[in-house]
């Protein structure tokens, strides 16, 4: 049975392009709160202000360590609580391995990886004290078997996998559900790193979803009752072929 998400605060990194914007809107239209969590100012401006006045803009670099230690007790500030913390802020990288640059695997393992952990671990406390939450992160199928063509991206994402999987445990005995979400290929700028031709193929033959795919699971994964965790959500194109 659906639980109701009105009077909810949900906080969602990546929240003005992509899966976190289509997942904001579908929460927003489901009775939450959502704090627009992004390093695009201007972006969040527009948004916010499209969106009408649940919708709350936090500037964040996920990437600077203070920027990034900083986000829950900013946010706190602003609302007061947060019930639902999505960490959906990633990028991607494509190719051998040695076609890319250290600097470029440091930025993402850094979002990828680093900043969902610690973006958990400061939520952690807050939804402890309250004796429930709900924390769900944008993982990919990538996570779950190795592709040859993006070894650093298949690597952060099974990391992902391997620290949702154990913060489940760690959480469910106060309260609080984790899982992740873990899409094939989504319509976004993501893709512009794909190799050209997997992209092409993919394109043709309609192995791609709209973000609001992925949006609709996150939804249908935070409105089970309480006893009930999805702990991970597969959602691929029917013809994605892997």
């Amino acid at each position: 049975m659906a639980q109701t998400l009105t009077g909810k605060t949900a906080a969602i990194t990546g929240a003005a392009s992509g899966i976190g914007l289509a997942t904001t809107r579908a929460l927003l239209n489901a009775g939450a709160r959502v704090v627009m969590v992004d390093y695009d100012k201007a972006a969040l401006d527009r948004l916010t202000r499209e969106l009408g006045e649940n919708a709350i803009a936090q500037v964040t670099n996920l990437l600077d360590a203070e920027d990034c230690a900083a986000m829950v007790p900013q946010i706190l500030e602003k609302v007061g609580q947060i019930d639902i913390l999505h960490c959906n802020a990633g990028t991607y990288i494509g190719g051998d391995l040695i076609e890319t640059d250290t600097a470029t695997i440091d930025r993402m393992l850094n979002l990828n990886v680093n900043a969902v952990m610690k973006n958990v671990r400061d939520v952690i406390p807050h939804m402890t004290e309250r004796g429930i939450g709900d924390i769900v992160v944008t993982s990919s199928v990538a996570g779950h078997m190795p592709i040859q063509w993006e070894p650093v991206y298949s690597g952060s994402k099974w990391a992902i996998t391997c620290f949702v999987q154990t913060m489940r445990r760690q959480l469910n005995k106060h309260g609080i559900r984790v899982g992740q979400v873990s899409p094939g290929p989504v319509v976004s700028a993501l893709l512009a790193d794909w190799p050209e031709e997997n992209l092409r193929k993919a394109k043709e033959n309609g192995a791609l979803i709209d973000p609001e795919e992925v949006a609709d699971a996150v939804l249908y994964m935070l409105t089970r009752k309480r006893t009930v965790t999805i702990r991970d959500m597969i959602v691929l194109p029917t013809n994605f072929d892997i």
